[in-house]
């Protein structure tokens, strides 16, 4: 029997296909290695002289990543230096699969390591995003607090 609809209805109805890369489960890195990288990434952050550098665990609480790193930047051209300065300082210890994204003058850059995504932001784009607030702890802290209330 067949299905009434065009054939675009019909993939509309069904839904997203997921792509082989979208299904696969990312790689997974030594803890060490992650470790490492972290201190890499807000020591680079702390030379290239980022402002408010707060790194977030993410673990059990994402799939994409296991923590995410926030700092803010004055000019575009120290988000951008930043950026690659980070890259350069991964890769020499061996993270080679780095994403960025943004890095041609905007006011965030993020880059993708896997384990580790960083956000690079000038602080009106920080502040209207608000990441921290979102991934968090105060979160994860505010939505017990209301579990609690509520079982009364």
């Amino acid at each position: 029997m067949k299905t009434a609809g065009t054939p675009r209805k019909k993939a509309a109805a069904a839904g997203p296909r997921k792509s082989r890369a979208a299904a696969a489960p990312r790689e997974t890195v030594a803890r060490e290695l992650v470790e490492q990288a972290l201190a890499v990434i807000t020591t680079s952050l702390d030379e290239d002289k980022a402002e408010d550098i707060v790194t977030l665990d993410l673990r059990g609480r994402a799939s994409f990543a296991d923590h995410m790193v926030v700092a803010t930047g004055i000019a575009d051209r120290q988000i951008a230096a930043m950026a690659s300065h980070i890259e350069d300082k991964l890769n020499e210890i061996g993270i080679k699969r780095i994403t960025i994204e943004g890095a041609n003058g905007t006011d965030w850059v993020l880059l993708d390591t896997g384990d580790i995504v960083v956000h690079l932001f000038k602080p009106e784009s920080r502040a209207l995003y608000a990441l921290e607030r979102m991934w968090g702890k105060d979160l994860d802290d505010s939505a017990a607090d209301e579990a609690d209330t509520t079982d009364l």
